[in-house]
């Protein structure tokens, strides 16, 4: 359905015998894999910081790296989607990712591995924004929940079950395997990808703005470094002072927001921030920034607490987060069904509570506590989740018109990688702190004293949850609503 866009663009007008179903799939496919490396290295760490002779603190840069160049890379999607075709960018995004897939897999020791990490995420912060602005390109408005509940299972179920994969492969094999069982996937897809791959979206002129890459970089990246540089800080292994990467990150966005408004309405905007002015756009992307943040921190809060309270090993901790996993997988077509039927409002604010509770649950965890009630509240949790993420990202960037898919895209993909990594900081410094105030107090016992970290960290997280449910009540309307807001038609 995609329709011919403005004079100044060049279209790439679907032809009447390419199906769009066979592409939709293989790009879902295709980002779930790239995505799930985002979390895969966590469950790791203890074994490589043997095998490769390093520290915990440096072996955290496998994965802040991952965060650090997908926050980087982001922004220039917004150009990139609008100046080339869909079929270059997806060879281009999954290339990137085979290749440092097969860096990763061969790797001999720390630096080639994180070389091998950086190509992925850079491969990888293509892919997302490329998927979002696909299915809005193609899919009619009155269909796109379904269509986004698929796309939400690439965005919340595969980060969720990364530490699993990770766990079950490690209790097999040594951690090269962790690419290995990845690099023929990747090849497969850039396989299929060459017969399936047509240009569904559309383009037009662009010019990239040398000015706004350097900020963008600085002010995104600067803002993630020093984010996931809180919890080394209070371990006092930080390589910089905490202040120094989150004052040149605000500075740097400060001046990178000033230079997209004074490029506002040109072809070289690099991010086109009119997308602010769709409400439904705003509140959504804070919901989503808060809700993807409390994921991320519960996901590498719980198997710190089942680990160093409960003494389980790497593959029972993989294992016990799996079912939250796949209840999200099972769950996100549901929900977009139900949001082409009922808008957002229904969906959203009940999933916002249900997930606030869960949290207000979790604060009852102790050295005590049942495996079991822990995978019933990791259950609850990731259930209210899978109700908010499909009707806020549907709703998000449905509101917008046509022009500013891709800028919308490259923004929510952006911000909730500063989300993610807000969320991941905050939590396991509040572990730490909560941790190291129990033994002050006189807690010797580990298992006591990391419990009450975990406390700490729950509580706040819970209290903010509080925040998620009063936005939520703001939320409104349905996909008819929101594309007129946008003043657009809804088909």
């Amino acid at each position: 359905m995609t329709s011919p866009t403005a004079t100044a663009s060049t279209s790439t007008v679907t032809p009447a015998h390419v199906r769009p179903g066979p592409v939709l799939a293989l790009l879902v496919a295709s980002a779930f894999v790239v995505i799930l490396n985002e979390t895969i290295m966590g469950v790791a760490i203890p074994q490589l910081t043997i095998d490769l002779g390093i520290t915990t603190s440096t072996a955290q840069w496998l994965t802040t790296g991952f965060l650090l160049t997908m926050a980087v890379v982001i922004p220039t999607t917004g150009f990139l989607l609008q100046r080339f075709p869909l079929r270059s960018l997806f060879f281009v995004a999954m290339g990137l990712f085979t290749a440092g897939t097969a860096v990763a897999a061969i790797a001999p020791g720390f630096e080639v591995l994180l070389v091998g990490r950086v190509v992925q995420a850079a491969g990888t912060a293509i892919m997302m924004p490329l998927l979002f602005t696909t299915v809005l390109s193609v899919v009619p408005p009155e269909r796109r929940g379904r269509f986004m509940g698929l796309v939400s299972v690439v965005i919340a179920v595969a980060p969720a079950i990364g530490p699993t994969a990770s766990g079950l492969i490690l209790s097999a094999f040594e951690w090269h395997w962790l690419f290995l069982f990845v690099l023929p996937i990747a090849v497969a897809s850039l396989a299929l990808g060459a017969v399936f791959v047509r240009n569904l979206t559309d383009t037009k002129p662009a010019h990239l703005d040398v000015v706004s890459i350097p900020l963008a970089a600085l002010g995104f990246g600067g803002l993630v470094y020093g984010l996931a540089s809180i919890g080394e800080s209070a371990e006092g292994h930080s390589a910089l002072p905490l202040w120094v990467p989150l004052a040149v990150g605000v500075a740097a966005l400060g001046a990178f927001v000033w230079r997209q408004l004074a490029l506002g309405g040109t072809d070289r905007v690099l991010l086109d921030l009119a997308v602010f002015r769709a409400r439904s756009f705003v509140l959504a992307v804070v919901l989503v920034v808060i809700m993807f943040g409390l994921m991320l921190g519960t996901l590498i809060l719980l198997p710190l607490y089942l680990q160093n309270a409960l003494g389980l090993d790497a593959l029972t901790t993989g294992l016990m987060l799996l079912p939250g996993g796949v209840l999200m997988g099972v769950l996100a077509p549901i929900v977009g069904a139900l949001f082409d039927r009922f808008g957002p409002r229904p969906l959203v604010l009940p999933a916002a509570i249900v997930v606030s509770a869960a949290l207000w649950w979790m604060t009852t965890l102790d050295a005590d506590s049942p495996a079991s009630l822990v995978i019933a509240m990791h259950l609850a949790l990731n259930a209210g989740i899978a109700f908010v993420f499909t009707p806020l990202l549907t709703s998000a960037l449905g509101s917008l018109p046509r022009r500013l898919y891709s800028h919308g895209s490259a923004l929510m993909s952006t911000l909730q990688q500063v989300g993610g990594a807000a969320g991941t900081a905050l939590f396991v410094t509040l572990m730490a702190v909560g941790a190291a105030a129990a033994a002050a107090d006189g807690v010797t016992d580990a298992a006591a004293a990391s419990s009450a970290g975990v406390h700490t960290a729950f509580v706040v997280g819970a209290v903010l949850s509080l925040g998620a449910v009063v936005l939520a009540a703001f939320v409104r309307g349905s996909g008819a609503d929101t594309a007129a807001e946008s003043g657009r038609p809804t088909s």
